[in-house]
């Protein structure tokens, strides 16, 4: 089956997340791409595929973090291959969204998130635009500025990585 095969046009929720002071999130949109895949053919297989075929390098398979990160040298896109999970996205005073199988999200650099509950067989794909490679902040005492400083520093992604070149981000990210 080929990437296109299975991949529609989905709707897309777009959220604009302010620094909170500890959590700096950015001033490029979360996206929520609700049902990427459509739910019955998600699998980390098919997030794999779709997000090489775009251009985005997956690089794990596992969950989300229980607790707020935040990554300053890398945008992400999480693809929800199985299950559903409630998140929380901006800090402590972000905004809450239930994904489930299928959906894809695009973290830019900066945007704080974290997993509040699951079900038992939640799994996420995570990729990476090509020459980034993911760090691991919490929001601690002293991250800053450095992280402010990396974070500006991360390149515009060329392609979506649910829709291509032609895709939304490209446009919603400029």
């Amino acid at each position: 089956m080929a990437v296109q095969d299975y991949v529609a046009l989905p709707p897309i929720t777009a959220v604009h997340l302010a620094d909170d002071g500890r959590i700096p999130n950015s001033r490029l949109p979360l996206l929520i791409f609700h049902a990427a895949i459509a739910p019955r053919l998600a699998s980390a297989e098919a997030f794999e595929a779709l997000f090489s075929a775009n251009g985005w390098t997956p690089a794990w398979r596992s969950t989300i973090f229980p607790y707020h990160h935040f990554h300053s040298t890398a945008h992400e896109a999480l693809g929800v291959a199985a299950g559903t999970a409630r998140i929380l996205v901006g800090g402590d005073y972000g905004r809450e969204f239930d994904i489930a199988a299928g959906d894809a999200i695009v973290i830019p650099a900066g945007v704080g998130h974290k997993r509040l509950s699951s079900s038992p067989d939640f799994e996420v794909v995570g990729a990476y635009p090509p020459g980034q490679d993911w760090d691991l902040l919490k929001g601690d005492r002293g991250e800053r500025p450095l992280a402010d400083e990396n974070i500006n520093r991360v390149p515009l992604p060329d392609c979506d990585p649910v829709n291509g070149s032609g895709g939304l981000l490209t446009e919603l990210w400029k």
